[in-house]
């Protein structure tokens, strides 16, 4: 009997993912909060294209309603329950699923930002793991379709990092890594904290820039000012990560600490930065948007204040001040509730010194 699969979260990641694992094989249910895609899904499956060089796909999937939840109770426990859901939503969604684990089930955050905390507070650490994905570029454009902006990155760079918080290898984490290889390249990391830091700083470069100024990912990193701007809110939170001890990966393909002294002014470090973003840059789609951004345009509160706003929170406990990235958050949470429109100037015309 194989294990039975919860993905709590049937978005851009959480679909992508579980779409692979059922095409595998795998017993996968997913839980979903929007309905028209819960019902979409359970009509016509679950569709999965590519931007480059990957034949698209359909599975028909099992999708519940967060409202027939509650049917799990009749039936098999939840061996491996994958949390994919916003930050904000993360403890609810977490509390949902947890009365339907077995004895021996866990809790995986795969999603942005620094969720492992929230989940444990519901579950407990020992049924808490953690899984990055990096670089994945996916997005959820119409009920019952996600769609990846690029193709598969293979062996040309990891996509999942899949650990445990304590850093042990177990089987439990190389079962998550088995799992989610299914999608595309992974590994089992023994440094969950550090690959969380690095990829919250590569979000942190990107997202929330997108959703303030409503442009694409290409568009961005064409703009000069929207670059450096880019640059410095990374050099900020690099800085936080290291005052906080975390032993930093590449981010953007790029060593930490040259994206650190970019943003300080370092000008042989910017153009290394600049050289390695835009070689990337034509890997991925360039309309391609990051997942604020998207939200933006479609009305939904964004994870700002867990990404950006806590990179400042987690700056004032060590000492590092992260002034780019406090006007950053601000800028989004104005943008968010409707007292500015989404433009380029709100960063091309801010002084900052």
């Amino acid at each position: 009997m194989g294990r039975k699969i919860a993905i709590v979260g049937a978005g851009a990641v959480g679909g992508y993912a579980g779409a692979h694992m059922v095409q595998a094989g795998e017993d996968v249910t997913f839980i979903d909060p929007w309905p028209e895609h819960v019902e979409h899904m359970r009509k016509h499956g679950l569709r999965v294209t590519h931007a480059m060089n990957v034949p698209e796909f359909t599975v028909p999937v099992r999708a519940l309603h967060v409202t027939d939840a509650q049917q799990l109770a009749k039936e098999a426990p939840v061996d491996i329950a994958f949390v994919c859901m916003k930050s904000y939503d993360t403890a609810w969604a977490t509390m949902m699923i947890q009365q339907y684990l077995a004895p021996a089930g866990y809790v995986v955050s795969l999603q942005n930002c620094m969720n492992e905390e929230a989940i444990a507070g519901v579950v407990g650490w020992g049924k808490t793991l953690g899984c990055v994905a990096s670089s994945i570029t996916v997005n959820l454009p119409e009920p019952g379709h996600i769609h990846r902006g690029a193709g598969k990155h293979g062996a040309a760079h990891t996509v999942f990092r899949a650990g445990e918080v304590h850093g042990r290898i177990t089987p439990r984490a190389e079962e998550i890594c088995r799992l989610v290889s299914t999608a595309d390249s992974a590994k089992v990391t023994s440094n969950l904290w550090g690959e969380r830091w690095s990829k919250l700083v590569a979000n942190a470069m990107q997202n929330g820039l997108s959703a303030c100024t409503g442009l694409p990912g290409g568009q961005m990193l064409e703009n000069e000012p929207i670059r450096r701007f880019s640059t410095r809110l990374g050099s900020e939170a690099i800085r936080v990560g290291q005052a906080h001890g975390y032993q930093l990966e590449e981010v953007l393909h790029i060593e930490p600490e040259t994206i650190a002294r970019a943003g300080e002014g370092d000008d042989a470090a910017m153009r290394a930065c600049d050289e390695q973003r835009f070689k990337d840059a034509k890997k991925t789609a360039s309309g391609q948007r990051p997942s604020m951004g998207q939200d933006m345009q479609k009305g939904r509160r964004t994870e700002i204040e867990f990404l950006n706003g806590f990179i400042v929170g987690e700056g004032k406990k060590v000492g590092v001040a992260c002034k780019a990235n406090a006007v950053l958050t601000d800028l989004v949470l104005r943008v968010e509730r409707g007292e500015l429109t989404a433009d380029p100037k709100h960063i091309t015309e801010l002084r900052l010194n």
